[in-house]
């Protein structure tokens, strides 16, 4: 995906929550990779963690460091673990999101935790790059959004809605003729997933690197309905480090009515790469895993760090990597290997 660079304290009074992509996971393989009965709790990994949120014991992650363990390859498995054994979002499929997201809500509460989940399925995604694709048509995209909403029924969840769509307005790179179109479907989506009463919506605001001035940002996210939401996501799928983002998220809340924020950790705990900020989103060399996930930050503005894009998921067939979304073993390992010391 064209990255040019991409309150929550009281969850676990809600069911360890009842609560909240640059290239993002096309994650309808995740799905369609496991059968919803094998998402059972993952009870070792969620003491590890000490996190409100649902470790996937199904994912690529824990399937590689199986498959490690078996071929005696300890030492890389181990290191897998710092990735495997940590809550990531779901990025649940384009054509029918029901399957993904009933097997994490149910891992999740059979784990009594809460699942994160993206919803990443906008007509003209991606401007046509890494990540393009989306739903055909507006109608289609109610009709998805819907099912998202239903499958996740009375559970908690946390919802991250469309990584990129409004920056890619706010950058030029949506044609104009799309952009009215978007915003009332950002809007009726929020106010959809908020008619579920245990869902958390953050709607998506790209990551300092790319708008980097906030203040571009405030009459789209109003436009898209952000008074309705939870607040607002920043950094999906990106490598700005976490000072850089909470100074952002601090000024972008205070011109958008106050609205929290959660941000994605999940490999920037080495920072952007340096250099031209449009070749540093999509799978640059020597990154690593950032600060892990959890809903005790500290911060009043900030509901919780994530891990919303699934590290070791490729950003795109750039720098030798396999298709967007696709797992890439030997990038994950790495990110492993570079992982910020805790």
């Amino acid at each position: 995906m064209h990255r040019l660079v991409r309150t929550f304290t009281a969850l676990t009074a809600l069911t360890a929550l009842a609560l909240t992509a640059g290239c993002s996971s096309d994650s309808g393989s995740q799905g369609k990779e496991r059968a919803a009965s094998e998402a059972g709790p993952s009870t070792e990994a969620a003491k590890k963690t000490q996190s409100a949120f649902w470790v996937d014991p199904q994912s690529a992650a824990a399937r590689q460091v199986r498959q490690w363990e078996q071929e005696g390859r300890t030492q890389d498995a181990d290191a897998l673990k710092r990735i495997s054994e940590q809550p990531m979002a779901v990025w649940p499929a384009g054509d029918d999101p029901v399957p993904d997201i009933k097997a994490a809500v149910d891992g999740a509460a059979q784990a009594d935790r809460t699942a994160v989940l993206v919803a990443y399925n906008i007509p003209h995604r991606d401007c046509g790059q890494h990540s393009a694709g989306g739903a055909h048509s507006s109608d289609f995209y109610r009709q998805w959004i819907d099912k998202f909403a239903g499958a996740i029924g009375e559970s908690p969840a946390v919802v991250i809605l469309e990584p990129d769509a409004i920056p890619h307005i706010v950058d030029g790179c949506t044609p104009a003729e799309y952009h009215a179109d978007r915003y009332q479907l950002l809007s009726e989506g929020i106010q959809r997933l908020k008619q579920q009463q245990k869902v958390k919506v953050y709607l998506d605001a790209g990551n300092p690197g790319w708008i980097n001035q906030a203040d571009k940002l405030a009459q789209p996210l109003q436009q898209a309905g952000i008074a309705q939401a939870d607040g607002f996501s920043l950094n999906v799928s990106n490598f700005q480090s976490d000072g850089t983002i909470k100074a952002y998220g601090r000024s972008l809340s205070g011109i958008v009515g106050g609205k929290h924020f959660v941000m994605d950790t999940s490999r920037n705990g080495k920072g952007p790469l340096a250099g031209d900020r449009a070749d540093a989103w999509c799978n640059p060399p020597g990154r690593g895993l950032g600060t892990p996930p959890t809903d005790k930050t500290g911060d009043a503005l900030l509901d919780a760090v994530l891990w919303i894009k699934r590290p070791g998921d490729s950003d795109g067939p750039c720098r030798g990597g396999p298709a967007a979304g696709q797992w890439w073993p030997d990038y994950a390992l790495g990110l492993a290997r570079n992982a910020k010391a805790t």
